[in-house]
């Protein structure tokens, strides 16, 4: 016999449908150094004055300390090396701490988003430039024209890391990279004698190649629309400097001009007459002064 409505029983509680279970996947850990997406670019703005790098991103930057207690920031921190007590030693100690110890400084620290330089434009004018996007970290295959890469070869690839700007007016673009290199220190000493000695840098089969961000001012920004370039061969730490520099409308330049020439007074060429020599050199030398600068700011941090 049933137990259905005639029979005056209650049915059984079915409780009501509640939303489906969603699994918990954890997030990953995002890493310090990764590509950036390619910023937006707005109305000019000037760096902050400053100086002061985030407690976070000091936090990261015992390369710093390191370095410039080793005395090999020598030259690109613009101390003098023998003040600091340099010694064999120490400058070896240096060049493995920064192989191993690169990747902790956050991609603003070595890149930063706005970058201003008093004085390193035609007539001494002041630069501004803002970063139009970074590239992820990367081997050195295909970064260089091949002259360039050959002539690279004997200090070896550790880490490539690059990153593309603007100029204030969205007219010139420029990409300058950190290479690190694999030599010792007195290998790359020797390699920076040779590199100059043989004018590698001033070569015109000898040009980085640019990083272009589609959506930005960088977007046609290719081998064919290189105008101007430095590469500085670091020797108190295992780096390689460089930057190229080109029109931001994409406009081919037939005869590239390195930056020593381009910035020279009378040069009357494209890359001259336009200002792409100072926008190469200038950016170069900017983003090495702001390495300099973290390493100071982390060394006066750490009370040394």
């Amino acid at each position: 016999m049933g137990t259905g409505v005639g029979s005056g029983a209650p049915p059984p509680y079915t409780p009501p449908p509640g939303p489906p279970a969603v699994p918990w996947t954890p997030a990953p850990a995002a890493p310090i150094w990764t590509a950036a997406p390619p910023a937006p670019h707005t109305a000019p703005h000037r760096a902050p004055k400053t100086g002061r790098v985030p407690r976070a991103a000091l936090a990261c930057l015992v390369l710093g300390a390191v370095l410039v207690a080793g005395g090999a920031a020598g030259h690109l921190a613009g101390g003098d090396a023998s003040s600091a007590g340099s010694g064999a030693a120490a400058t070896a100690q240096a060049f493995q701490d920064t192989r191993v110890l690169w990747h902790s400084l956050p991609v603003d620290t070595l890149f930063p988003r706005t970058l201003t330089a008093r004085g390193a434009g035609p007539g001494g004018a002041d630069r501004t430039w803002i970063r139009v996007g970074a590239a992820p970290d990367s081997g050195c295959t295909g970064a260089f024209d091949p002259a360039l890469a050959e002539a690279l070869a004997p200090a070896g690839c550790l880490r490539l890391l690059r990153a593309t700007y603007t100029d204030a007016t969205s007219t010139d673009v420029t990409t300058v990279g950190i290479l690190i290199t694999r030599s010792t220190p007195a290998a790359q000493a020797a390699f920076a004698r040779t590199f100059a000695a043989r004018g590698t840098a001033a070569r015109s089969g000898a040009v980085p190649r640019p990083v272009a961000f589609p959506g930005t001012a960088a977007a046609g920004f290719g081998r064919a629309e290189r105008a101007s370039w430095t590469v500085r061969v670091e020797t108190g730490l295992p780096v390689v400097l460089y930057a190229v520099s080109g029109f931001a409308d994409g406009r081919t330049v037939p005869t590239p001009q390195p930056a020593a020439a381009a910035v020279r007074k009378g040069a009357t060429s494209v890359p001259a007459q336009s200002g792409l020599g100072y926008e190469a050199r200038g950016l170069a030398a900017a983003v090495g002064d702001r390495l300099a600068a973290t390493v100071r700011t982390a060394r006066s941090g750490g009370g040394r």
